[in-house]
C-alpha cells in the first residue's frame, strides 16, 4: 500500500520463528506484525472526521471510560499535559469534548464526551467496519473460516498489551 519494494523488504526482513509451544505450531511473528500493521494502515485510510491519530484515540478513550480527568487522560494515552491540553482543546472547540470543573477538586478538570463526539465515533467506527467488510469479501471461504478460527486468540493478543 504505497511502500516500496525496499521499505516492504525492511519491515519483514527475516526473523526467526517463535514458537507457539514447545510441541506446538511455529507461527511467523515477523510475517504476522506486518500484516497486523499494513491491514492498520488499510482501515486508517477513510475519513477520520478531520481528526489526526491522537484526537481520534483521545475522544474513543473519552468515549470508552466516561469523565476522566485531564492528568489521567494523559498518563492513558501516554502523551505529555501539555500535548493532551492541545489535543482535548481542539476536541472541544468542535463540540466533540466537554471539559467541567471536578466536583472535588477545584483544580482538576473533568472531561466528558458529548452527543456530537459520540456520533463521530459512531460514524469513524462503522465507517471502519464497512471497509473490513468489504475486504473480507475478497477472502476465500477457507481463509474467511481461518480468520474466524482465529479471532479469540487475536483478541487475546490485542487485549494483552
Amino acid at each position: 500500500m504505497g511502500m516500496s519494494a525496499a521499505g516492504t523488504a525492511s519491515l519483514a526482513e527475516p526473523q526467526p520463528q517463535q514458537q507457539s509451544g514447545s510441541a506446538g505450531p511455529t507461527l511467523d511473528a515477523a510475517r504476522l506484525r506486518v500484516a497486523v500493521l499494513r491491514l492498520s494502515r488499510r482501515l486508517r485510510k477513510h475519513d477520520l472526521a478531520g481528526l489526526t491519530p491522537s484526537q481520534l484515540s483521545t475522544l474513543s478513550y473519552v468515549g470508552q471510560s466516561g469523565p476522566v480527568r485531564l492528568g489521567d487522560l494523559a498518563a492513558a494515552e501516554r502523551i505529555a499535559p501539555s500535548t493532551l491540553t492541545r489535543v482535548v482543546n481542539v476536541l472541544e472547540d468542535r463540540g466533540y469534548l466537554r471539559r467541567q470543573p471536578a466536583p472535588d477538586d477545584a483544580r482538576a478538570f473533568l472531561v466528558t464526551v458529548t452527543d456530537s463526539g459520540m456520533d463521530v465515533l459512531e460514524q469513524i467506527r462503522a465507517e471502519g467496519t464497512r471497509m473490513l467488510a468489504d475486504i473480507l469479501r475478497t477472502l476465500p471461504a477457507d481463509q474467511l473460516a481461518a480468520l474466524e478460527a482465529a479471532l479469540p486468540s487475536l483478541e487475546w493478543l490485542a487485549g494483552s498489551g
